[in-house]
């Protein structure tokens, strides 16, 4: 035996792990998620490796929250090979199994069960100034989000009758304290850019695709680090499509089912929000994205099929950007267009 599969369902104080040992499943209990669960993890794992004789051990966790980085990390610095994958293909799998029930130890066992007989690609960490990047996207997507909370609550109470003298002032007070944090999370972003040159420079080469724009280009700077990192820069432009979740799906049967095309929506849906927004832009400009939308819709298209497929060739563009490191040529796109 080459691999013990390890299964592992993580929250907040604690986690749950399992392994896969010769076609079964075997729980070894709960650990608290610190540094002294890692490593009493660690000790039950070595003892279990040298009893099956396993050369690797493979560690799975599903993404939740961060809550998983820590034990990640550790595992990583253990030369335990680690896998983070979507949760939507893991549910999927318990479902082809037939699991219905929903515990912290059996989802650990499933997860060692599907490290067994799915053996999902390593997980490998981005680089420090990307990780910070997108710390300082995430609370700004965060401030934002509160600031329109917010805004539509002022603008709900505005007027109604029955609302206390004190309520609007202290709405106004708390919508001032989260624009001046979100101007410093936005000065923030600007500083790094400026003491992480290289980062500017794959930023400033993005912007020149078609429908890319200066509140898009960061989130999907980091989106092209993450699939760098995960496929060792080797990943092909259709399978990034799909690790985005806008590789199309097809529904047909025979001569006579013709079902609605589709995408697969596997994953960040707001990514993929944002990459429909820039598609809705770009295709308004001169430029290489609207002779390829113009080209679908000529073809009869509906249009939104063909923003969506106007979004899947703004990130074809941008992959082929950041991996060769080249500028944006309109020339070389077009062809590739019809």
């Amino acid at each position: 035996m080459s691999l013990l599969s390890v299964g592992v369902d993580i929250a907040k104080q604690t986690f749950a792990g399992a392994v896969w040992i010769q076609g079964a499943s075997r729980s070894l209990g709960e650990f608290p998620n610190r540094q002294a669960g890692f490593e009493a993890l660690a000790a039950r794992l070595e003892a279990e490796r040298a009893r099956v004789g396993a050369a690797l051990i493979q560690l799975v966790l599903e993404p939740t929250g961060g809550y998983e980085l820590g034990l990640a990390g550790f595992a990583r610095a253990q030369g335990w090979r680690v896998s983070r994958p979507n949760p939507r293909h893991v549910r999927d799998f318990a479902k082809g199994l037939g699991q219905r029930a929903k515990t912290d130890k059996q989802d650990a066992l499933l997860l060692a069960r599907y490290g067994a007989e799915r053996q999902p690609p390593p997980w490998a960490p981005l680089p420090a100034a990307v990780s910070e990047l997108e710390s300082l996207l995430a609370r700004q997507q965060e401030l934002e989000q509160m600031l329109r909370q917010e805004r539509n609550r002022q603008q709900g109470l505005a007027g109604r009758p029955g609302v206390a003298a004190s309520v609007l002032p202290n709405l106004a007070q708390v919508i001032e304290a989260l624009e001046r944090a979100r101007e410093q999370v936005e000065a923030a972003i600007q500083e790094h850019l400026k003491e992480q040159p290289a980062l500017a420079e794959q930023a400033r080469e993005l912007r020149a695709v078609p429908g890319v724009g200066p509140q898009s280009v960061l989130p999907l700077l980091v989106l092209l680090h993450r699939w760098h990192a995960l496929t060792g820069g080797t990943g092909t432009a259709k399978k990034l499509t799909a690790y985005a979740g806008l590789d199309p799906l097809t529904h047909q049967s025979g001569t006579s089912v013709r079902g609605r095309e589709t995408i697969s929506r596997m994953g960040d849906r707001r990514l993929r929000a944002r990459l429909y927004m820039c598609a809705l832009g770009g295709v308004k400009g001169q430029n290489a994205l609207r002779a390829y939308y113009q080209r679908l819709v000529g073809r009869g298209k509906a249009k939104k099929v063909a923003l969506v497929a106007a979004s899947r060739k703004i990130l074809i563009w941008a992959w082929a950007v950041f991996r060769d490191h080249v500028s944006f040529q309109a020339e070389k796109a077009l062809p590739q267009a019809a």
